[in-house]
């Protein structure tokens, strides 16, 4: 092959950039000289612009193509006979013809294969689940305070579970759920892991991000599979957090997957085409006049429990409590409950947070470790205020222009205390 043509052509092309005929004609020059691989910077820049041209195909086969092995005929000597018939066989594949590929050897360098999602019908392996039951070691004995609530609870939810036989003889059926209502950081939570401990039953925590989904559809799904899996851990307390956000009024909502979401919400607290035998519905909000009503409706979450700001007693216990495992020296939690009035607990941790906290510094500055003293918490005192304020302004304005049905009965029987 004459290379001062290839070397022209080329010159050519860098002229011509855009003939694709010239870059073809050049290609096939440098695969015909065995150059393949300055023959598939050509090819491939025809192949961008004509994909479907067969000769521009055939000259990147040949291109990529492993030189082929010589022949027996190439190899045998010079005064080797030649008269070996033509037909034999031969395992040589011809010049250009693509290599096979080994299509075992790839599948067995992949991992497992991954299923696509959303496929209906059962599989062999469903994988983990989307909500874990969980079991507590949490009774009532390890609420502090809140008496009047616990009495509440024991009367109104615990006693007919406890005790099946009198349940049966008068007729109290276990249909329906428990709203938890009051103000943020007053223990609905730690309430409901409590009456979990107490029936020995596993419990599931529920928010907004477990249930609502960016996609039509899954929110729905999502509540669905939130039952089933309550169902199958059965004695289960479901409780929902926030229910305000999950169980929003359906008529104050802008977003059809909001309304569609409660109602699947609806149908899964009416056990439609499944038992919800062993399930205890549990919920908590700290807006309970944003819920939809059909939520509270008979059947469903048809009981309320108010649960308050702790009283003296109350605050007294939950700051020993918080006060156990720090190293405190003469500590009069009978005058921090006195001069906490309308702190909530999660305040009542603040304030011990805040009190260590100084300490703490106080330590880190001098070099010298010492104890948490009442000087500490008089600092904190006079830092940390009470959380509850702007919910307090709401709640007094819904007990009075809201609460023509009489439910918020017991919130506004405390407000009138408070002033």
């Amino acid at each position: 092959m004459d290379e001062r043509l290839i070397d022209s052509l080329a010159a050519a092309v860098r002229s011509a950039p855009d003939d694709l005929t010239l870059r073809l004609h050049l290609a096939g020059l440098l695969v015909d000289a065995g150059r393949g691989g300055e023959a598939v910077e050509h090819v491939a820049t025809v192949l961008a612009t004509e994909p479907t041209s067969a000769r521009a195909r055939e000259l990147m086969a040949q291109a990529v193509a492993p030189p082929s092995a010589p022949s027996p005929a190439d190899q045998a000597p010079a005064d080797a006979p030649t008269d070996a018939p033509t037909d034999a066989p031969t395992d040589v594949p011809p010049a250009g013809a693509p290599t096979d590929f080994d299509w075992r050897a790839a599948e067995s360098d992949l991992g497992d294969p991954v299923g696509p999602m959303f496929v209906d019908g059962a599989t062999e392996d469903p994988g983990p689940a989307a909500f874990d039951a969980e079991r507590v070691g949490v009774r009532l004995a390890d609420v502090g305070g809140l008496t009047e609530v616990k009495k509440r609870l024991e009367a109104g939810f615990l006693a007919p579970l406890r005790n099946p036989e009198l349940r049966r003889l008068y007729g109290k059926s276990l249909r329906g759920g428990l709203l938890l209502y009051g103000p943020p950081g007053c223990g609905k939570t730690f309430l409901a892991k409590a009456v979990a401990g107490e029936l020995g039953a596993s419990f599931i925590h529920v928010s907004l991000a477990d249930v609502l989904d960016m996609y039509v559809g899954q929110s729905e799904r999502n509540v669905k599979e939130l039952f089933e899996v309550a169902r199958t851990s059965a004695p289960c307390v479901l409780f929902l957090d926030e229910l305000d956000a999950i169980g929003q009024k359906r008529s104050l909502s802008r977003n059809s997957g909001a309304r569609t979401t409660v109602n699947q919400l609806l149908t899964e607290l009416d056990g439609v085409g499944s038992d919800n035998e062993g399930v205890f519905v549990l919920a908590a909000t700290n807006h309970p006049w944003d819920v939809d009503p059909a939520l509270r409706r008979p059947g469903r979450l048809d009981r309320t429990l108010l649960v308050l700001p702790p009283d003296r007693e109350a605050r007294e216990a939950i700051l020993r409590t918080h006060l156990r495992d720090r190293p405190v020296e003469r500590i009069d939690t009978r005058r921090l409950a006195t001069a906490t009035d309308g702190f909530s607990g999660a305040d009542l941790a603040h304030l011990c947070e805040s009190a260590s906290e100084n300490a703490l510094m106080e330590s880190v500055g001098s070099g010298q470790v010492r104890m948490i003293g009442m000087a500490d918490f008089d600092q904190a005192l006079s830092e940390v205020r009470p959380s509850i304020g702007p919910w307090l302004e709401t709640a007094r304005n819904v007990a009075l222009y809201a609460n023509a049905s009489g439910e918020y009965d017991d919130l506004a029987k405390w407000l009138r205390k408070q002033r």
